[in-house]
């Protein structure tokens, strides 16, 4: 009865309160990186686990969105043993990903198996994997090497910047996989008219405290109207987000200032900027979710505009995130995994391309913004359910739990694709909530639905 009644509780307070920010809510994804390809924005995360009491990080995962709002989930598509060179089930921390010439490159960063931070980097024919290490060790060590984020000229020209309590950057050879004349210090970084006044920082490297710049890790490089902005993490501990502009790529860089205030129930900050379908969205992370904090991150996203002379505005952080700027097709396939929130309900840790919903109880739901149901209301819901522990039933609802479901199936363990009738389901564009009702126990798992006239 206890469990019950939290459950009942939990799933009242997160109807009332939910809100876009975080974006994506069953399970943790800190430092996004989006990447746009075509009509799709790709997001690559890193993930902390639920049981961490420190950075606890075992694997990389990816989602993809065609309206800002639903995040599909693409798997866990890269961990520590894709690299056989590294310390296994622990440090799989910022990284990025790019396409170059039908190839995708993800730029991670780890530790070697004798503890030094190291880039790696996997390749893929496609988003969905499969990834594997496409150089069979590290693309480079030294103290500070994390976070990095990639970079491709008008021309084509590829860079790799990364560092923490240091700013470094390369050439890439046209492979993607090696510098060209090596790497470097990126011009500036030391001086306070570039990354910020300088403050007494602690520099792990050399052990002791030493003036620094404002810069503090995470970079992400990027050029808009032949300006360059490197938007970075900084401040120290805990970080806002700032920036930097450059008339080239090597500089000079100078020190525009903060964007971002310190993230909410999170000491670290990291993200970055797309322009998609005509808007602008900065990413970064927090620590805003259910038992969230500097452990437990999750990505959130905010729409701004550059000011006409081409700076970055002060973006404040809001419950309300981002609008759909697209909405869903329900009488398509819809995956389970595709959605705007979730209350309980789990993912998969799994690579490939079939994924799924799990750890389904009784009182979870998950959320999808902007389904068109068009101007016909469905007559059937179809769902595809699989590994059936016990019997359930999944409610479909229209904006809001608190109304009558248009639809009522019940799941049993003789039957995994199910078709019911729809009751005064509406017509129109609707946010559309799925609630999962049982016992006690775990129920089943949930592959995809879809509606039908």
């Amino acid at each position: 009865m206890k469990k019950i009644l939290t459950t009942a509780l939990g799933l009242l307070t997160m109807t009332c309160t939910f809100a876009q920010n975080p974006c994506i809510s069953a399970i943790y994804t800190p430092d996004p990186a989006p990447y746009v390809h075509g009509d799709k924005v790709y997001l690559f995360v890193d993930h902390d686990e639920d049981d961490a009491t420190y950075f606890l990080m075992k694997d990389w995962l990816v989602f993809s969105t065609e309206d800002m709002v639903n995040w599909q989930y693409l798997g866990a598509q890269v961990n520590t043993s894709t690299f056989a060179w590294a310390k296994q089930g622990d440090r799989a921390w910022a990284a990025q990903a790019v396409e170059r010439k039908g190839k995708w490159y993800w730029y991670l960063c780890c530790n070697t198996a004798d503890g030094k931070d190291a880039l790696a980097v996997a390749v893929a024919d496609k988003p969905e994997g499969p990834w594997k290490d496409a150089i069979g060790g590290p693309l480079a060590t030294g103290f500070g090497f994390i976070d990095p984020t990639i970079f491709i000229e008008d021309d084509g020209t590829p860079f790799l910047f990364w560092g923490n309590k240091g700013f470094w950057y390369g050439e890439l050879n046209d492979d993607m996989i090696s510098f060209k004349n090596g790497y470097k210090e990126v011009p500036g970084y030391t001086d306070p008219k570039a990354f910020g006044e300088l403050q007494s920082k602690m520099d792990w490297s050399i052990g002791k405290r030493r003036d620094m710049t404002q810069y503090e890790e995470g970079p992400w490089v990027t050029k808009r109207n032949g300006i360059y902005y490197a938007v970075y993490p900084a401040g120290g501990v805990p970080e806002y987000m700032g920036y930097s502009t450059a008339p080239t790529i090597h500089g000079p860089w100078t020190f525009k200032g903060r964007i971002m205030d310190e993230a909410e129930n999170s000491f670290t900050i990291h993200g970055g900027n797309i322009t998609y379908k005509g808007h602008d969205y900065m990413f970064y992370h927090n620590g805003a979710l259910p038992n969230g904090g500097g452990f437990h991150r999750s990505t959130a996203i905010e729409e701004f505009k550059f000011n006409e002379d081409g700076t970055i505005p002060f973006i404040p952080f809001t419950k309300e995130g981002v609008k759909p700027v697209g909405t869903i097709n329900p009488y398509a396939k819809v995956e389970a995994e595709n959605m705007s929130g979730s209350w309980g309900i789990k993912l998969d840790r799994l690579a490939g391309c079939e994924h799924y919903v799990t750890s389904i109880h009784n009182g979870d739901w998950t959320k999808i913004r902007s389904v068109d149901l068009g101007a016909v209301a469905p007559t059937q819901i179809t769902v595809s359910v699989l590994n059936v522990k016990n019997g359930g039933v999944i409610e479909f609802y229209a904006n809001a739990l608190s109304d009558k479901p248009f639809a009522h199936i019940e799941v049993n363990k003789q039957t995994t694709t199910i078709t019911a009738p729809t009751f005064k389901a509406p017509t129109g564009v609707h946010d559309v909530y799925i609630l999962y009702r049982g016992g006690d126990d775990e129920l089943f798992e949930f592959d995809w639905w879809k509606a039908n006239k």
